[in-house]
């Protein structure tokens, strides 16, 4: 079952200008270390690779309907990639907690993530699925 659904549109050159002024205090108080390196290997598109992370960012905040309050912070939400390459969301702190309190019991979470950018533009979109714990629950 769907438990939330979330998107957000972000303007790359809004990122940059956010990185030209404010630089390192920016980056450490939105990203992960793990999204900031990434971003740091992608020097030309740099401001594009944190456009679409901040945008996913947002997205969960909506899917979990509570934006940037009780608790959940964007620093507590990071884009991560599965073993397949396909990006997905690890969370921790408030955004966990969130998730959590959401997610009925004898479920768990499933979080789908889809990123994509064309300059000026990045998009994000998260679906927050419960899944059955016991997998012949629904035979």
């Amino acid at each position: 079952m769907i438990l939330g659904l979330g998107s957000d549109l972000c303007n790359i050159d809004r990122i940059q200008a956010s990185l030209d002024r404010f630089g390192d205090r920016f980056e450490t108080r939105v990203f992960t270390d793990l999204e900031r390196a990434k971003a740091a290997r992608r020097p030309f598109t740099k401001a594009g690779t944190l456009a679409k992370r901040f945008a996913a960012k947002e997205a969960f905040s909506k899917a979990v309907g509570t934006g940037f309050r009780a608790g959940v912070f964007m620093k507590d939400i990071g884009v991560v990639n599965a073993p397949s390459g396909a990006p997905t969301l690890a969370l921790t702190g408030g955004a966990k907690a969130r998730l959590d309190a959401l997610v009925p019991h004898g479920h768990g979470a499933r979080v789908h993530l889809t990123m994509t950018d064309d300059h000026p533009w990045a998009q994000a979109f998260v679906i927050i699925e419960a899944v059955p714990l016991d997998p012949d629950a629904n035979r």
